[in-house]
């Protein structure tokens, strides 16, 4: 992040905020009803990554044929091949993915929390 040394003091944290979330792949785009959307684009790397290590899960592994053939209806193989318990990702149980998941997550909705509790203040 460059200098913000040109920023107003009071806002100096809401930049520092915003450049957070965007090196998380973060995006605030206008709403076209006056608010703010929030957009985020490490879906699809998180996506391809669940996808490459559903295959070393041997739980998952044992699902994905019933899965094929159709005896099993909780669960189903969505886009991207991505095996699916009623329409939710079915994520490994390997190499700490879960908790890489867990950990990003929080960061990413603490950081979205903290710019909505400033943004009032700021605008």
């Amino acid at each position: 992040m460059g200098s913000v040394a040109h920023i107003e003091d009071e806002k100096k944290e809401l930049v520092r905020d915003v450049h957070r979330l965007a090196q998380l792949g973060v995006q605030l785009v206008d709403s076209t009803e006056g608010g703010v959307m929030v957009h985020h684009g490490f879906e699809l790397s998180f996506v391809v990554d669940v996808k490459s290590k559903q295959g070393l899960d041997p739980i998952l592994m044992e699902l994905k044929e019933p899965v094929l053939n159709k005896s099993i209806e909780a669960f189903s193989q969505g886009g991207y091949g991505v095996l699916r318990y009623q329409g939710h990702l079915c994520v490994p149980n390997v190499d700490g993915l879960r908790e890489k998941i867990l950990e990003e997550a929080h960061g990413l909705w603490y950081s979205i929390h903290q710019m909505y509790r400033d943004l009032p203040v700021v605008y």
